[in-house]
Formats: C-alpha cells, structure tokens, sequence
C-alpha cells in the first residue's frame, strides 16, 4: 500500500490548506468562541465550501457529490486541524453521508445525499448515552407501533452539531437488536439543547419522547444496525485521526517557529539540544501517525477486512500523538502557552476533544485486542 498522494490528491490538499488559511483562521474559532456562537459554525462559509465540493466529498456524482472517497475527506480534515476550522465535516459530510450510503433506501439517497452535497442539510449522529463513548450500550429504544412504524423514547448526548441539524440519524434498540433511523430535528417529542463544549465545537444534548417515525426511514433494516453503526463510526473515527495528524502538526510548526525566535541565555533556545531531541521525537511521533491515518482512510476506500483494525489503530495512534504534541507545544511555549491570547491552548483543547470522540486509545486498544480473540 503506498501512502504517496496522486497529483490531484496534492492538489486538493493544497487548495484546502489555502483556503482554509485565508477564510478560517484559528482567529474565527475564537471569535465564534467569545460570541458563543449558537450555530458553532459559519453557514455561509460551509455553503462556500459545499460550492467546492467539500460536503459532497463522499456523495457520489450520481448524487450531486464529488465521490472524492475517505482519503479526500481526510486531506480536508488534516487542513481543519491545522486551522481548528470549526465545520460540519465531519458530522455531515463523513457520518451522516456514509450512514445513508450503507443503509438508506434509493429514496432516501436521492431525496437527502444532494441537499447535503449542495450544503443545504446538517445532519447530525445520534449515538453516545454516557459520558464516555459505548456506542453498543444503548437505552433509547424504538418499539414497533400499530400503523407500521416505530415510536423513539431515550436520550443522546455529545450529538456533534445536533444543535445545527435539520435531520438526526438516531440509533435505538429495537427488541435485543441496535437500529439507525433518520428522525427530523422538528419532530414532536424531539428537544435538542445546546451543549457547552471546551473545543468550543457545536454539539448537544437530544430527547425523545415517544417520536413517531415511519417503517421508511429505518436504515438498513432492523437486524443489521450494530453493524450499519460500526461502518459509519469507522469513517468517523478514520477522519477524525487524520484531523489529529493535522493538529499535532501545527502545533510542531508552531513550536518550532518559537524556538527560532525566543532566546534565553543569549541563545535562541531552539540551539539547546534537549529541546532539540524533543522536537525530533515529536516530529517522529507525527509521520508514523499520518502513515496510519492514512493506511486507515486507504483501507475503508478498498474496503479491505482489516479496515476495522487500521482505523483502531490509527485512532488511538493519532490520539495519543496529539496529546504528546500539543503537551510538548505548551511546554516548550513556556508560561506564555498557558494564556487564553495565545492559540496553543486551543489546540490542546480540541485534540483532548477529538481524542475522546468515537473512543480513545483505551477503548481502541481494548478493540483491536477482541479482534484478535482476547
């Protein structure tokens, strides 16, 4: 497997790396931060992006989308790292588009994968009860109801942009078995409250108190949902590690400019060796998570039998990547690193957030070890 990017891919890369410098500054984080924006994101920036492409990175063409695959999604998230872009990528354009390509019905692709390529619906997933991520422990239950559909009672939290959504896919337990149904936010029975984060990302808490949905809009039917769930985590998780690379690896350049310019003793302390060492530790540390970010994002494109165990790896990989880097950066920053004007902090934030999100090392370490019968 090579990790080389083709022309095109380079391309894309460096477009979203220019455009997201120039449009989406960490600058327009804090902002949104400081207003407490309620959306967590700009709109006419995400209709902007979905123009280029970017929601549709996934849909294919005969969708309205551009079919760029998960290795396009991950070159666009590894630039949102970078930038701490805050977007519907990953709850829209990753999780909500894949769990429609696994699961929905020919209907339900065409009347929902082009409204969400042209930008138009935030969808959002549905899944975490605790406050740790146990996608298969599920409480909120769907029961089958006279006129052939299902009735939604339970509650969800850490909804990733549920507070912008106009559509939410909702796993539920139906009898012994887990299903994905596709709820509209304005449901009756639904309330979605708003959710404080400390990346300062859109998220929220959704309730469902007996919300009636058709036989229609269950997703791949009512035995296969664990493993639907699995499928759209995965990619969630694949994308998510590639943002992590992107955020250890802004942190590492960040720190590096520092040590060039800040002195002490009468040197600039990027001469002393310790700090040296540290840096090429570090900078070590983020190749062998890009290889498996990307052996990851590679696999679910080929849809080979091991994606499953690269994405584990890589999730974990570049979890723990990020918390080393954005540690080092604080560090090696000083006490300056330790103020809110000073951007590092925020990075620490969402790599700590991102790490968590679809399971950290532990619970990836945990799966990668059942997949080999421990």
């Amino acid at each position: 497997m090579t990790f080389v990017l083709t022309e095109e891919q380079q391309l894309f890369s460096d477009q979203a790396r220019k455009i997201l410098q120039a449009r989406s500054p960490v600058s327009v984080l804090r902002r949104q931060r400081d207003a407490n924006d309620p959306r967590g994101f700009d709109p006419g920036l995400w209709a902007e992006l979905a123009g280029m492409g970017w929601a549709g990175v996934l849909v294919p063409e005969d969708y309205g989308g551009v079919g760029f695959g998960h290795v396009g999604a991950g070159l666009i998230a590894e630039e949102t790292g970078r930038t701490l872009a805050s977007l519907p990528l990953l709850s829209t354009a990753v999780l909500g588009t894949t769990a429609l390509l696994e699961g929905a019905s020919e209907r339900q692709k065409t009347e929902l994968l082009p409204a969400i390529a042209n930008g138009e619906l935030i969808i959002a997933l549905a899944v975490d009860e605790r406050a740790r991520h146990a996608p298969h422990d599920i409480e909120t239950t769907a029961a089958q109801i006279t006129r052939g559909g299902f009735r939604l009672n339970g509650r969800k939290t850490f909804v990733l942009d549920g507070q912008a959504a106009g559509k939410l896919i909702v796993s539920a337990r139906v009898a012994d078995a887990i299903a994905l149904f596709v709820v509209d936010a304005g449901a009756p029975g639904v309330t979605i409250e708003r959710t404080a984060m400390v990346d300062s990302r859109g998220a929220a808490d959704v309730r469902l108190a007996n919300v009636d949905v058709p036989a229609a809009d269950l997703l791949g039917g009512s035995a296969g949902g664990a493993a639907l769930l699995d499928r759209v985590l995965d990619s969630g998780r694949a994308v998510l590690a590639a943002e992590l690379v992107g955020i250890a690896s802004e942190s590492l350049d960040r720190t590096l400019e520092y040590l060039r310019q800040r002195e002490q003793f009468g040197r600039k302390i990027g001469e002393f060796q310790a700090l040296q060492h540290r840096a090429g530790h570090l900078f070590c540390e983020i190749e062998l998570a890009r290889s498996a970010a990307a052996a990851a994002l590679r696999a679910l494109d080929a849809r080979t039998d091991d994606a499953s165990l690269l994405v584990s790896v890589a999730k974990a990989k570049c979890g723990d990547t990020a918390r080393l880097a954005t540690n080092e950066a604080l560090q090696m920053h000083g006490g300056i690193g330790m103020t809110d004007e000073f951007d590092i902090g925020f990075f620490m934030k969402r790599a700590r957030a991102a790490a968590e999100t679809f399971g950290d090392s532990a619970f990836h370490a945990d799966r990668v070890a059942r997949s080999f019968g421990f």
